[in-house]
């Protein structure tokens, strides 16, 4: 899966370790969760991170909702949960990796 390069304008804060904000380990970096969207810290400024296209995760059984145990993350118009080092979003009766 991969993702566009989507600079954040204006963005002051400095993301990073002890910022305050949920930090998921994503491929070779950290996002953040800010204001409903995921960050990225790249090359002294902030992108948006957000995936290219469709990926369905297989064979996923566990149903993720309200007290599941996961991390549960507003994203746009619906909400993601952090399993394993990535995020989860529901689709069509099955899970994407997000």
């Amino acid at each position: 899966m991969t993702t566009a390069h989507a600079p954040h304008p204006d963005h002051m804060h400095q993301h990073g370790k002890g910022c305050g904000h949920v930090a998921i380990p994503h491929e070779d970096h950290v996002d953040y969760v800010h204001d409903g969207h995921l960050h990225r810290v790249h090359d002294g400024h902030v992108d948006e991170c957000e995936p290219a296209g469709h990926t369905a995760h297989g064979d996923h059984a566990h149903q993720h909702g309200d007290g599941c145990g996961h991390v549960a993350i507003p994203h746009g118009d619906h909400v993601d949960y952090v399993h394993d080092g990535h995020r989860h979003v529901g689709h069509d009766g099955h899970w994407d990796d997000h």
